[in-house]
């Protein structure tokens, strides 16, 4: 019986945690269930801004998923924001410390060439890491934006994104436009140079990025969306694809190195 690959998973920060009051790591139990009901076994990514120690457990696993969570340090990508913009940031309360392990953590998976998958939060880290820049505030930033902070329908498909025709996505999925969840209020508009659009929304506002072909020799699979498909693969099975096409990828990284 094959091995099922190791997937390294990136937990969010809690400012307390449910046994103790001390700073803790979160992680939604939908990322691990995905993975599993995937092939993949999930192992949480260590807190620590040790470059040495992300590398080793970059180097241990198969792939990296990048999720979701609070938002990023706005240094990191516009030190120039209005106050009324910065207002409305909820950074992680480790003082950067998330924002500097996944920085990391993508630096790593270019280098050692593993498999990834970036969903909300990652999908944002994953395009500042690579020299790009956010949207830090939807409503206040892009005119007629859609309502995409919709906490509240965190299951339902509340608007749809157009996909590239030939895309990675539009093939796991097998179709044009894809309904998608949105609890985001930042976001993507345009891709830093690796990346390439393949999923937008009507208001403009990048729901998934793959790597360009240039860049496409340089990692054995990237999928990167704004939304979250662990939430909505009870849906239909295109979310559930996502998963496992990742996962599939991590299987053949797993047996190149067997």
């Amino acid at each position: 019986m094959a091995k099922p690959p190791l997937i390294l998973i990136t937990p969010g920060i809690e400012k307390r945690g449910f046994e103790f009051s001390d700073l803790s790591v979160s992680l939604a139990v939908r990322y691990e269930n995905a993975i599993l009901a995937a092939g993949g076994i999930p192992v949480i990514a260590p807190v620590t801004r040790n470059r040495a120690l992300l590398a080793e457990a970059v180097r241990r696993t198969d792939g990296v998923l990048f999720t979701g969570g609070d938002d990023i340090n706005p240094d990191l990508y516009d030190k120039q924001l209005p106050k009324k913009v910065l207002k409305s940031i909820i950074q992680t309360p480790d003082e950067g410390g998330r924002d500097t392990r996944e920085v990391i953590l993508v630096k790593e998976v270019f280098r050692q060439r593993k498999p990834v998958l970036a969903i909300c939060r990652g999908h944002q880290i994953l395009n500042v890491a690579c020299g790009g820049q956010l949207v830090a505030d939807i409503p206040q930033e892009i005119y007629q934006a859609l309502p995409h902070q919709q906490s509240a329908k965190a299951f339902e498909l509340v608007h749809e994104a157009a996909l590239t025709p030939g895309s990675l996505l539009a093939k796991i999925c097998g179709q044009r436009t894809l309904g998608v969840n949105s609890t985001h209020h930042q976001g993507v508009i345009e891709p830093a140079k690796p990346f390439v659009a393949t999923a937008i929304a009507s208001d403009g506002m990048v729901e998934a990025m793959e790597l360009k072909p240039a860049w496409a020799a340089k990692l054995p699979f990237l999928l990167s969306v704004q939304f979250h498909p662990e939430r909505l693969v009870q849906i239909h099975a295109r979310y559930r694809n996502i998963f496992s096409a990742f996962v599939a990828a991590c299987k053949k990284n797993l047996k190149s190195k067997s």
